[in-house]
C-alpha cells in the first residue's frame, strides 16, 4: 500500500488495474480515492477481462456497478482488457494520452466566461437569506489537475451543488474526462 501511494504521487497518469474477475475491491476504492484526492489523471484497467463469461450487457453491467462505487470520481474512463491474450492493451497508451492531454487541457478566459455565463442564464445562482450569489468572472489557475477560480460577492452564497453544477457544465463542454478538476471561490467586491 505504501509503495502504491508513493506512486500515485510521482505518476503524471494512474492505471488502476482491477481484477474483472474479483470485481471492485475495498482497497481498491481506497487507492481510487487517493489518486482522486491527489488530482492525477486517471484510468480504471479491468484486466484479466478474457475470464469474464460475457453477454451483450456485460460491459455495461461493469461500468455502472463502478459508477456507483466510484460515484466520487464519476470522471473516470475505464477500458476492458487481457495481459495474458493482449486484447485491447494497443488501445491502453492512447487512452493514457488522451487523459493526460485533458488534465493539461487550457481554457482561455473568454471562452470559459461565455460558458460561465450561459450557465447562470440557464440556472441562477442560489440565494441565502435574502442575497443572491454573483459570479463576476471566472480564470483558469492552473493545470494538471485543471483549476478554475470563480470569483462572487460572497463566497458563502456557493452552494456547493452549484458548485458541482458549474463543475458539470465545465465537464460537458470541454470534455475533462479522465481527469479530476477544481473549483474555488475568491471574494471580490463589485468595484474591483
Amino acid at each position: 500500500m505504501l509503495r502504491s501511494l508513493g506512486a500515485i504521487r510521482r505518476a503524471d497518469v494512474c492505471l488502476i488495474v482491477i481484477d474483472a474477475s474479483e470485481g471492485l475491491t475495498e482497497q481498491d476504492v481506497k487507492i481510487a480515492g487517493y489518486v482522486h484526492e491527489q488530482g492525477k489523471p486517471s484510468i480504471i484497467v479491468m484486466n484479466k477481462w478474457d475470464l469474464i463469461e460475457k453477454d451483450t450487457h456485460t460491459i455495461n453491467e461493469f461500468e455502472n456497478k463502478l459508477k456507483v462505487d466510484l460515484a466520487f470520481m464519476d470522471y473516470f474512463k475505464s477500458i476492458y482488457i487481457s495481459a495474458v491474450t493482449g486484447q485491447r492493451t494497443n488501445k491502453l497508451f492512447d487512452l493514457v494520452g488522451e487523459v493526460y492531454q485533458n488534465a493539461c487541457k487550457r481554457i482561455t478566459t473568454g471562452m470559459l466566461n461565455d460558458v460561465v455565463g450561459d450557465a447562470i442564464r440557464a440556472t441562477e445562482p442560489p440565494s441565502k437569506n435574502g442575497r443572491r450569489l454573483k459570479i463576476y468572472y471566472a480564470v483558469q489557475d492552473g493545470t494538471c489537475p485543471p483549476a478554475f477560480v470563480f470569483f462572487v460577492n460572497n463566497s458563502d452564497l456557493m452552494h456547493f451543488s452549484y458548485l458541482r453544477f458549474l463543475e458539470n457544465t465545465l465537464r460537458r463542454t470541454f470534455g475533462f474526462e479522465g481527469t479530476p478538476i477544481r473549483l474555488f471561490t475568491r471574494e471580490r467586491s463589485e468595484d474591483e
